[in-house]
């Protein structure tokens, strides 16, 4: 069984051709839908914007493992642990949050 403890360890598992393909079939399963936000009632899907800055497709839904990939590395390719979710989700989903910040009034430019 592999670990995949490091940046590096996971690195080689998200470039690997294994996970490129089962990443293709759960998008496809969940009908390239966030699951999180259905479960919300809402709809988001992956609408092909491309990024200038980027040079890119702009990365908007994610396959995510539902049990952790660093703690169930044997569940790593298990359609049943993943599931397309959008990138806000995902963050949310790890506690990450990027707010967005409301400019404040300047009473001097007027």
């Amino acid at each position: 069984m592999s670990e995949y403890k490091t940046r590096q360890q996971k690195r080689k598992f998200y470039d690997s051709k294994e996970w490129k393909l089962i990443r293709e079939e759960v998008k496809k399963r969940d009908n390239y839908e966030c699951q999180e936000c259905k479960r919300q009632g809402r709809v988001t899907i992956d609408t092909n914007e491309y990024s200038e800055s980027a040079r890119r497709k702009k990365i908007q839904l994610i396959v995510h493992h539902i049990k952790e990939l660093e703690h169930h590395p044997d569940l790593a390719l298990e359609e049943d642990n993943l599931e397309t979710i959008c990138v806000d989700c995902h963050n949310k989903e790890h506690g990450r949050s990027f707010e967005h910040k409301v400019p404040k009034w300047n009473d001097e430019r007027w």
